[in-house]
């Protein structure tokens, strides 16, 4: 990975968390976020949970038993390192976590499977992984491949990225949709149960209404706040239609 480019997008991930923090609505849509990823664990707050890819995470804010990482070396990190190597880091032990978790993450990994298999050394029996991530409905694919900044294939034949030149520029957001909705999702049954009927599909234009990482739009907190309750409703209701992200927990066999 490219040191220069690496450093460029430390600089502009302390940015963007200023950003989100400043953001009142964006905070909420994430708390809520959050709150769905949680919400089947009793006594979360007692449980032992790594976050991948904090660097911009509000996640700390609502569960402060988090420990967060990143490839980024940022003073606020609990720890730092390179999550496909996540199986050679020597001071998380193996068996020692309840849950994983990681919030739009996954695509920007090199080879999503391949780390999704390591970090189960990680989780104790039962653990889970879960994780949220872009879900191409009619309207957001629409979204995804014409109006985002990240890139999008479609059409990739193999489940990871030809190459990775930062933390942050290098991605395809397509990549977990794919993987779980096609045959690649087969090769992760023998260490993980999971199901398409467990998929929790999460708002669909109510992330793009905050203005994102890179700007605010002047909608009042009070009233994002009952757009957001619409808006996850219509995610409900009509997924293929309108929903933008979907959450999926993997339990270790």
């Amino acid at each position: 990975m490219d040191k220069n480019k690496v450093d460029q997008e430390t600089q502009a991930t302390l940015k963007n968390r200023e950003r989100l923090f400043s953001n009142l609505n964006l905070l909420h849509w994430y708390k809520k976020l959050y709150e769905e990823q949680f919400g089947g664990f009793p006594d979360v707050s007692k449980k032992q949970i790594l976050e991948i890819g904090s660097g911009t995470s509000p996640l700390k804010i609502y569960y402060p038993n988090v420990k967060s990482s990143d490839i980024m070396d940022l003073e606020y990190l609990d720890y730092v390192f390179d999550a496909q190597e996540i199986d050679l880091v020597p001071h998380i032990k193996d068996n020692s976590l309840d849950i994983i978790t990681m919030t739009n993450v996954l695509h920007h990994l090199k080879n999503p499977c391949e780390f999704l298999l390591k970090a189960s050394r990680k989780l104790k029996k039962g653990g889970s992984v879960i994780f949220a991530e872009p879900y191409f409905s009619f309207l957001s694919r629409m979204i995804y491949l014409y109006l985002h900044p990240e890139p999008t294939n479609l059409k990739t034949k193999k489940p990871e990225l030809p190459k990775v030149e930062g933390p942050l520029s290098s991605a395809n957001i397509a990549l977990p949709y794919l993987i779980f909705s096609g045959k690649w999702s087969d090769m992760l049954r023998e260490t993980y149960l999971f199901s398409r009927k467990d998929c929790i599909y999460f708002s669909s234009v109510s992330y793009m209404a905050t203005g994102g990482i890179s700007r605010r739009l002047p909608i009042p907190n009070r009233l994002y706040k009952i757009f957001f309750r619409f808006d996850m409703a219509i995610s409900r209701l009509f997924p293929k239609l309108a929903a933008s992200f979907f959450i999926l927990k993997l339990t270790k066999r």
